[in-house]
């Protein structure tokens, strides 16, 4: 795995838009303002020709022009890190027009952002075994002030620490709009996690009685010390599924490369409804990818609490991952719903979770 140097003081963070850019507000003020905290924090700046654009559909220009510019600032000398300007709907399109065989011969750098940016933070760990960090995009930076969340994510950034820990409340209402671009996350919901390992030969708990039953081993909700060690690899699942399978999918190979060390798969959804959650994690297994897989960890997803024909969020993902007899952890600080855990993909993970307290160490080996 191809570790990227942290950013120092005085090094330059470029940005770029392969996704949405920071055209509208609040994303604008927003952008804006984490600019102003960069340059106060003694950094230089260096803009792609994308990220005030607006013309594009579901991505900030054409796909060519946004690969372009991907592949330009990454294999670019002229900044040490990057940090995509949002995520948005189409960042796939642009795949065919980024050089991967010029960024494998580039010095590996940071790329930061999360939802959409999966196409890149994925690809970059899989394809070309170097780490990315999944987490906030440009404009989450110009809050005021900054959760917790976001100063993990620099500190990552700059190497001030490599685990990060759960922030105990959520967010459901966000306050950010145009009349208040700089609005902080909203968390008024508590953390409440919930924890499922394979428990061989027992009944369920009660609590969790809607499980469907499994002949070789059953699933139960427990508040035991759970602790996992793997490689972190995931993203985004509306962005997963759509590339499994095609000529970008290499995850195969990056399972062979680190069958020893084991994957844990950290995963979470913007537009899947429930049924759709279910057929994401269906896909996946029949593709394989689960080979080698040490635990699940499953962020909120954006349609937390719903249900279709008896299907909520928990059983869509234990009922088909429960034959890899592994922890899975659900309703996390992972995606859409912040606070968001930063995750380094690609890094060797400990995961250890007692309650609603979790607790990730991030190794860069």
């Amino acid at each position: 795995m191809r570790y990227p140097k942290f950013i120092k003081e005085k090094d330059t963070i470029g940005f770029v838009a392969p996704s949405f850019g920071c055209n509208i507000e609040p994303y604008r003020s927003a952008f804006d303002s984490a600019c102003r905290k960069f340059q106060k924090l003694g950094y230089q700046l260096d803009f792609g020709p994308n990220c005030f654009a607006g013309e594009g559909i579901g991505i900030s220009s054409t796909p060519e022009k946004c690969g372009r510019e991907l592949t330009e600032y990454y294999a670019s000398s002229r900044n040490q890190a990057l940090i995509s300007c949002g995520g948005g709907e189409l960042m796939c399109s642009i795949l065919d027009y980024v050089d991967f065989e010029q960024l494998q011969n580039a010095s590996p750098k940071w790329y930061i952002g999360y939802s959409d940016n999966t196409n890149f933070t994925f690809l970059l760990t899989t394809i070309l075994d170097t780490a990315s960090i999944y987490g906030p995009c440009a404009p989450a930076f110009g809050m005021e002030p900054w959760h917790p969340a976001i100063s993990d994510a620099w500190n990552i950034l700059t190497g001030n620490k490599l685990s990060v820990k759960s922030y105990n409340s959520w967010e459901r209402v966000s306050l950010k709009d145009e009349s208040h671009p700089l609005a902080p996350y909203h968390t008024t919901e508590p953390e409440i996690f919930h924890t499922f390992v394979p428990v061989p030969n027992k009944a369920f708990s009660a609590e969790m009685n809607s499980l469907p039953q499994k002949k070789e081993f059953e699933i139960m909700e427990t508040r035991q010390e759970i602790k996992i060690s793997g490689r972190l690899l995931g993203g985004c699942m509306d962005c997963l599924v759509n590339l499994l399978g095609t000529r970008y999918d290499f995850v195969a190979g990056f399972n062979e490369k680190y069958r020893e060390d084991g994957i844990i798969w950290f995963l979470e959804s913007c537009d899947l409804n429930i049924m759709s959650i279910y057929r994401a994690i269906w896909q996946m297994q029949h593709a394989g990818w689960f080979q080698y897989v040490k635990g699940f960890l499953f962020g909120r997803p954006l349609c937390f609490g719903q249900t279709m024909f008896g299907l909520d969020q928990y059983r869509a993902a234990t009922e088909l991952l429960a034959q890899y007899n592994v922890p899975i952890l659900m309703d996390l600080d992972i995606g859409h719903l912040p606070p968001a855990m930063p995750l380094i993909c690609g890094s060797l993970g400990e995961i250890s979770i007692c309650g609603n307290q979790m607790n990730i160490k991030m190794r860069m080996e």
